[in-house]
């Protein structure tokens, strides 16, 4: 069995776990950065001046672009058929 054969498949693509995770930290993300664009400025001033859920969303919207890119580049390839198994290492 060559190299090529072996990494035929199919890519996980929605399945793969960082797929989810990228979608859960651009929700956040996007619901943080409205929550800090529209909050009073006296919230901010309990955070010491920072805007803390503004820059917290944009974290996550940056942190979950990475992941998607990372997806991109890297997709996980799940194989069509199962591998066979050795019955002499059993």
């Amino acid at each position: 069995m060559t190299a090529e054969t072996r990494r035929s498949g199919h890519r996980a693509g929605a399945f793969d776990v960082r797929s989810v995770i990228a979608l859960l930290f651009a929700i956040y993300g996007v619901v943080l950065t409205i929550v800090g664009l529209v909050q009073s400025p006296a919230a901010t001033e309990k955070a010491a001046g920072i805007n803390i859920n503004l820059w917290s969303g944009i974290g996550m919207i940056v942190f979950a672009l990475i992941f998607v890119v990372w997806t991109k580049l890297r997709p996980i390839v799940v194989p069509d058929e199962p591998e066979e198994s050795d019955p002499a290492q059993h």
